[in-house]
């Protein structure tokens, strides 16, 4: 693992930096703004810092001699902890659980990042938690060990315990045993016997960063696809993520947005986007087969986005799949993009055969809704590892344009490893 600080004027001249320097793979871990204050607001202009990390293999001990996350994240503790006190003293437990799963996400309608404080506290409340259990373990085994012997038992012990306990966490979040022990085991061959509590901890939440990527979103941009399909079971908000996006692309982006629905299966489904469409002031066509698809194409030619509804139902339902693949094919591929949609509430059984059965489909990124609705997020880690599909937004509740962000990955790996409590 390679991490590096990089600092320009703007966030994109940084990153641009990191890129040369770091490789097309490199991923953003951490951005930081500065801003001139007092007299040197006529001397200096603002800029923009970066951390970017990418995966070489080597030992996660280096991680001692550079930036580490979780000290980022505990000087982060010590800015931030003034602003974010009395919101921490009045949540309850259970809206805690749900504000952590909003905390995951990067809303596009914001300029500032939400605070992460209960999420940061979980995770420095994970790391004492740790060394508590290790030095528990080592004055168990003092008395019993030959003084030659002790130092290696113990740091045998230390590492035994920060794997497990960390293992525990993820599967507390409902994450697969298959996936979190592959995590645990990826992590464990690069770390030496002495490695550090905040360095096991530090190596695993690199690993899921970067296992997660960057989200894929909707782009607008010339030789993108224009044509955006939106699939998925019945009930899980498709329609109303449509609005959401539709809403931002048109309303803050400025961007000619076109509608169609081809869910005619459901009136209510038709009169809600009409209704959206009315609002925004933007042009709604129902198809109902892949004929009238394929003249849309055609005739949304001046549009810079075009944001498609389907039907929903089982997907044990092989005639509505059909129909879906063909309405899918009627757009040119270069021309196309499919995004799958999925409740963070449903059982991750059932996630398996519906992912399964829309990969019969088409290649697609994945969309998760109802994060206010669930307090484990394992689900968003495990799927994306199942069908390797990029993440791209997430949902949590029913108000448009607002409730629905980017998916962060870095706010994902503190939720699996800050735990629920």
């Amino acid at each position: 693992m390679i991490i590096k600080k990089f600092r320009a004027a703007t966030e994109t001249e940084a990153i641009m930096q990191a890129k040369e320097e770091l490789g097309k793979d490199a991923i953003v871990m951490n951005i930081k703004k500065f801003e001139p204050r007092g007299l040197h607001k006529l001397f200096k202009k603002p800029s923009v810092e970066i951390t970017a990390a990418v995966d070489d293999s080597e030992s996660y001990d280096d991680l001692d001699k550079s930036d580490r996350i979780v000290s980022e994240v505990q000087k982060l503790k010590e800015q931030e902890a003034n602003a974010a006190r009395h919101n921490a003293q009045n949540a309850q437990a259970t809206q805690a659980k749900r504000e952590a799963n909003k905390d995951i996400i990067l809303d596009e309608s914001i300029d500032d990042k939400k605070k992460e404080t209960e999420i940061e506290e979980r995770l420095n409340n994970l790391q004492k938690l740790l060394e508590k259990q290790i030095i528990e373990k080592e004055k168990e085994k003092a008395d019993d060990e030959e003084k030659s012997e002790e130092k290696g038992v113990q740091e045998n012990s230390k590492k035994i315990a920060c794997m497990q306990l960390i293992y525990n966490q993820m599967i507390d979040n409902e994450v697969d045993e298959k996936y979190a022990n592959q995590l645990i085991n990826e992590v464990e061959k690069n770390l030496n016997k002495d490695a550090s509590v905040d360095t096991v901890l530090s190596g695993v939440y690199q690993k899921i960063v970067l296992k997660l990527g960057q989200p894929d979103t909707i782009k607008t941009e010339e030789g993108e696809p224009k044509f955006i399909f939106f699939i998925g079971p019945t009930g899980v908000g498709k329609t109303t993520t449509i609005a959401k996006i539709a809403s931002s692309l048109n309303l803050k982006k400025k961007q000619k947005v076109a509608l169609i629905t081809s869910d005619t299966y459901r009136i209510a489904a038709v009169e809600q986007l009409r209704t959206y469409a009315g609002i925004l002031g933007v042009p709604l066509k129902v198809v109902y087969n892949a004929d009238e698809m394929k003249a849309s194409y055609s005739e949304f030619e001046s549009s810079d986005i075009v944001l498609i509804d389907t039907a929903g139902g089982s997907h044990n339902n092989e005639e509505r799949q059909t129909d879906i693949a063909e309405l899918i094919k009627a757009i040119p591929k270069e021309q196309r993009k499919v995004y799958l949609v999925l409740s963070t509430t449903t059982k991750y059984k059932d996630l398996i055969k519906i992912t399964e059965k829309y990969s019969q489909i088409s290649d697609y990124n994945l969309i998760f809704t109802k994060l206010d609705e669930t307090s484990c997020i394992g689900n968003i880690y495990n799927i994306h590892m199942l069908t390797n599909a990029p993440l791209s937004y997430a949902t949590w509740g029913q108000n448009v344009p607002d409730d629905i962000g980017r998916i962060d990955a870095q706010r994902i790996a503190k939720q699996l490893l800050g735990g629920n409590d």
